[in-house]
């Protein structure tokens, strides 16, 4: 990784944005659509910088003396900091960069998503926020919180944020959610190959607290699991599960 990536909250703030033709306006467009004010005028003040110009080492240059971040449209050699390829839910933002090296392989990557996320998504982030308060009533440990929240928003789950959810879908799940259950899920593989991981059990693997298989089950596959998850090889008898546990069970063909 050769990038930091931030969330840069603009809102209010001047942005410069120096140059004409489509490129910089959008730009333009860009910095609007963030709540940014957009200003001309390179002495101005600001913190960020877009410069769309056939020659822009010069202002590019004056303006990072100021201090200001400068972002100069494909000179990637020039540039603080690049722009991701943007998938917006709402306040949930996907950003996928490549470091300025493909802009097209980022839009593409963004367009495959856009297919995978539903429109939904916004408005359960936004549910889930207002539900802060309920969710402490509800789970006063933070450890039983996120194993409850884990095993909602898995696979299938309730709240599994890649499905379509009506807007009442966190009031719902509030208002049954199960206080002592664990989530335990099974399916078999019968390839030591992580990439032929079907989606869902990938997800699935990613959200368990505790991981059963056979032990032949290749660690290439166990590694796709979250590294503090518990791992027990099948036919032991499974510890005490604390509520909300979410378990998967792998079986090997």
């Amino acid at each position: 990784m050769n990038s930091l990536p931030l969330f840069h909250r603009i809102t209010g703030l001047p942005v410069i944005v120096v140059g004409e033709g489509d490129a910089a306006d959008a730009k333009r467009r860009l910095v609007k659509r963030a709540g940014g004010t957009v200003t001309g005028d390179p002495a101005g003040p600001a913190q960020l910088a877009f410069v769309a110009l056939d020659d822009p080492e010069e202002i590019a240059a004056t303006l990072k003396a100021r201090g200001i971040l400068v972002n100069v449209v494909d000179r990637p050699e020039l540039c603080d900091f690049t722009v991701p390829s943007l998938l917006e839910r709402g306040p949930v933002l996907v950003a996928v960069g490549t470091g300025g090296v493909s802009a097209g392989l980022a839009k593409a990557l963004r367009i495959g998503l856009e297919a995978l996320l539903p429109a939904s998504l916004g408005g359960l982030a936004q549910a889930l926020g207002g539900a802060r308060a309920r969710l402490r009533q509800r789970w006063p440990d933070a450890a039983m919180r996120r194993r409850a929240l884990d095993v909602a928003l898995s696979a299938g789950g309730p709240l599994d944020p890649l499905a379509e959810h009506p807007a009442d879908a966190v009031q719902r799940w509030l208002d049954g959610a199960a206080d002592g259950a664990s989530a335990i899920t099974e399916f078999t593989l019968a390839s030591d190959d992580p990439d032929d991981l079907t989606l869902r059990q990938a997800r699935l693997l990613l959200g368990a607290d505790v991981v059963v298989h056979d032990a032949a089950v290749p660690d290439a596959i166990l590694n796709r699991a979250r590294a503090d998850a518990v791992r027990q090889v099948l036919g032991l008898a499974l510890p005490d599960l604390a509520p909300g546990t979410s378990v998967v069970v792998i079986r090997w063909r």
